[in-house]
């Protein structure tokens, strides 16, 4: 697949570009409200493996996901309890906070057979959600190699990987800090790393 460079001034023609490459089987390096992402559709299994070979990682490592809605991640077959509605419906949410939920047995979709649990975001970024209105969950990671810092533009963090995505719709993070995230399988919800929302700001999320 040809690498692709879009100009950030024409938001749709980059939607469906970016839309197409991703149905196709495509990796798209891509900003967000917090560090630069790579994303892939999770149906695509080839594109969830490049990601890893783009980014050097262990293999072993589940993915996050980005939907733009709750009902999406039901439709997938995620537990959404009522611990993590209640953050969903926070105003850190859409935003830069990660939830982990249980996977239900039944009803899930293929890519999450044999997970017991999911680790997803709502970004507060209007290309990404109408992105993901328009092709579904994303699979979506930092745009790193594995052990370095993410670069602040797409260019360069393209630059860094260990080949060339398939695209890179050019832009720059909404900052150098990922999600906060939250274990919403524990009881009470536990924070697992503490990112751009700070643990006090979740106490009374949290019972804490």
């Amino acid at each position: 697949m040809t690498n692709t460079a879009t100009e950030p001034a024409d938001t749709g023609t980059q939607l469906v570009q970016a839309a197409r490459c991703l149905e196709s089987g495509g990796v798209v390096l891509v900003p967000t409200d917090t560090v630069l992402g790579l994303a892939a559709l999770p149906s695509r299994p080839q594109a969830v493996a490049r990601i890893f070979a783009l980014k050097d990682r262990p293999a072993h490592k589940n993915l996050p996901v980005m939907v733009a809605s709750v009902q999406q991640l039901e439709d997938i077959g995620a537990d959404v309890s009522a611990a993590a509605r209640a953050l969903i419906a926070s105003p850190f949410c859409p935003g830069p906070l990660s939830l982990v939920v249980a996977v239900r047995g039944q009803g899930q979709a293929d890519w999450l057979r044999g997970r017991e649990e999911l680790a997803f975001r709502i970004p507060d970024d209007a290309f990404l959600l109408d992105l993901l209105r328009l092709v579904g969950p994303l699979m979506v990671t930092s745009a790193n190699r594995s052990g370095m810092d993410t670069p602040g533009d797409t260019l360069s963090a393209a630059a860094q990987l260990t080949a060339e995505p398939d695209m890179v719709v050019s832009g720059r993070g909404g900052g150098p800090v990922p999600s906060t995230l939250v274990n919403c399988r524990a009881v009470p919800p536990v924070i697992e790393r503490i990112g751009a929302i700070p643990a006090a700001a979740l106490a009374g999320y949290l019972g804490t």
